[in-house]
């Protein structure tokens, strides 16, 4: 079977690695992963092969494309040429959609001749499903953007699965006309790598920390927006009780600009215990290894938190509901904790890191630290889809 899978990430990295991960549980079957957005760099399995479109992304208030004019029409007659010619070569059996027609209008210029080619037959018998995270962000008219949806998902696509877990995330709760979806629809739990066997002991004994060592990881996904969370721990950590043989490992994302990465460096360089990169292929394998973490609550972040089972503080994201609502509701579990803008405040969050810090100390003689949830989550969402579309029909 070969399955294209059409991704664009348009500010962070979350929905890009959530189709990644998609794409590697389809093993042994040939995936062709075509992406728009800025280069990211993940190692892809060899089942697995990029087919990268001229960059697109949106500034950070989503307030349009970051390319605009001549430049923007030239290059989105090339995308859109670009993946026609990938469904010719292909032919694939599946065409698996992330997010649209539930986001990403913008991008229809080279979506809509696509999935109408399909319902043509032009590239034999292709099944078309739309890969749909836990929460949709509100819109300013309800009603034109619901009757959009409805009009091209119920004609264009063959499927829905909506990676979440519906007790906790109903489709209809952020949709509300979810019961007007006349296509087959299924909920895969959600989406996340694991850590690797081990993952915990071997980057512990790699770092030289013992098991009463603090190990804290800051990250700020894709690096676009978060960078203030990385600031307020570098400001915060010299005034945390934090042991001896305490460190901070923080991930900026590549996309934090330049500017604000160097400054970083130099306000955490007389500190040898704290390390600035900007990213990590092993991440899931470092938030096994931490004691505590800190990030935004975008979905990714959030799943990899409860994968690794990790102490967490999230700061969700302000630009609308979707980050505070996930980051709340888990809150309610057990599975994290939420900043506040206030938590800021240096000693503030250095009390906050540094009572995580003494309850793992207290663990650490026992077995590695882990955040009790008051029910259990399904996180085998890459897997549970792959098996939905090889087993077709569902």
């Amino acid at each position: 079977m070969t399955i294209v899978l059409y991704c664009q990430h348009v500010l962070g990295l979350g929905h890009y690695m959530r189709s990644l991960a998609i794409a590697r549980a389809f093993a042994p079957h040939r995936v062709v992963f075509v992406s728009g957005g800025p280069p990211v760099g993940a190692a892809l399995p060899p089942h697995v092969v990029e087919e990268r479109l001229p960059a697109l992304a949106m500034d950070a208030e989503f307030s349009g494309l970051t390319v605009t004019g001549a430049e923007l029409e030239a290059l989105k007659a090339q995308r859109a040429a670009r993946f026609m010619a990938v469904m010719e070569r292909e032919r694939p059996e599946v065409l698996l959609v992330e997010l649209y027609p539930f986001g990403r209008r913008a991008f229809e210029f080279e979506l809509l001749p696509v999935l109408e080619a399909v319902r043509q037959g032009r590239f034999g018998a292709t099944r078309t499903v739309c890969s749909l995270r836990d929460i949709l962000v509100e819109k300013d008219d309800p009603q034109k953007y619901q009757d959009r949806v409805l009009a091209r998902l119920n004609t264009l696509f063959d499927a829905l699965l909506v990676h979440s877990d519906r007790s906790l995330f109903p489709l209809e709760e952020t949709f509300p006309r979810a019961g007007e979806i006349a296509v087959p629809m299924a909920y895969t739990g959600f989406v996340t790598p694991h850590p690797s066997p081990g993952a915990r002991e071997r980057l512990r004994a790699a770092q030289g920390l013992g098991l009463r060592d603090g190990l804290v990881v800051a990250s700020a996904g894709g690096g676009k927006v978060g960078g203030e969370l990385l600031f307020a721990m570098a400001r915060a950590w010299p005034l945390l009780e934090r042991g001896e043989g305490a460190r901070l490992r923080m991930f900026t994302g590549p996309f934090l600009d330049e500017e604000a990465f160097q400054r970083l460096l130099a306000m955490t360089s007389t500190c040898p215990e704290i390390t600035v990169e900007r990213f990590a292929g092993n991440f899931l394998d470092w938030l096994a290894a931490a004691d505590v973490s800190l990030s935004l609550a975008g979905y990714n972040t959030t799943m990899n938190i409860l994968a690794a089972r990790v102490a967490a503080l999230v700061w969700p994201f302000a630009q609308n509901r979707e980050q505070r609502l996930r980051a709340e509701r888990l809150a309610g579990l057990g599975a994290l904790e939420v900043l506040t803008p206030q938590d800021f405040d240096p000693p503030v969050l250095a009390g906050r890191v540094g009572r995580l810090l003494r309850a793992a100390r207290d663990l650490a003689p026992k077995a590695a630290p882990s955040r009790p949830m008051a029910r259990s989550i399904g996180l085998d969402g890459a897997a549970e889809t792959a098996r939905l579309i090889t087993a077709w029909p569902f």
